[in-house]
């Protein structure tokens, strides 16, 4: 309602202290809406819990406790080109240190090579490292021949397999490194790779962010 003054003057009430406290409520319930959205969007995705998958063909399956940091090894491509782990950050790297010499690691390539195969549009790196000598790269050549798209990087000094912490035990060993460079799981010794609990594994860190 509007008021008259004695000069003739019109003029609009102010606020009552009732008005005052709904706006201030209705302001508060703003912000703590934008608040729970805000929240909602920045909140990172919890870790998945890949102990689910330490089964069958991954019995042997080893999920530390908190995740572990990769060490910043150099490792080389068959062209001689370096590397480290570092380099495939923002993808899930199962990493598979290996031999031609190694009977188990070459009865499992072929099981590599299919879940490599299986997810060619996913960020996805299967990383074979071979560990042998400069006169057996012929052979390194034609194991990667015969496991497509397998494409296989070297390790000759064998460094990489004492700077994991803890370190290798032997060949093969396998293990899988999150988007963001950690090291969530490892197995000592063969595995199927294509197996149900090999992909859901691999899967369950693909979803992460």
């Amino acid at each position: 309602m509007s008021e008259v003054q004695s000069n003739g003057a019109v003029t609009k009430p102010k606020p009552g202290p009732l008005k005052w406290a709904i706006g201030a409520v209705m302001l508060v319930g703003v912000v703590g809406v934008l608040y729970v959205i805000a929240q909602a969007s920045f909140k990172p995705a919890e870790a998945a819990d890949l102990t689910e998958f330490k089964k069958a063909s991954l019995a042997k399956l080893d999920v530390p406790k908190s995740p572990r940091g990769a060490p910043a090894t150099v490792f080389t491509d068959m062209a001689g080109k370096p590397h480290t782990l570092a380099d495939f950050k923002g993808q899930v790297v199962v990493m598979n240190l290996w031999a031609t010499w190694c009977a188990p690691c070459k009865k499992e390539m072929p099981t590599l090579a299919k879940l490599a195969g299986a997810y060619p549009t996913q960020p996805l790196k299967v990383l074979p490292v071979s560990m042998d000598r400069d006169d057996d790269l012929n052979l390194i050549k034609a194991e990667m021949a015969k496991n497509p798209p397998l494409v296989s990087f070297r390790d000759k000094s064998y460094k990489l397999s004492f700077d994991l912490q803890p370190r290798a035990i032997g060949y093969p060993t396998t293990v899988i490194y999150d988007k963001q460079g950690r090291e969530r799981a490892r197995i000592a010794g063969e595995a199927d790779w294509s197996s149900p609990e090999a992909r859901g594994l691999v899967e369950a860190l693909l979803k992460e962010k």
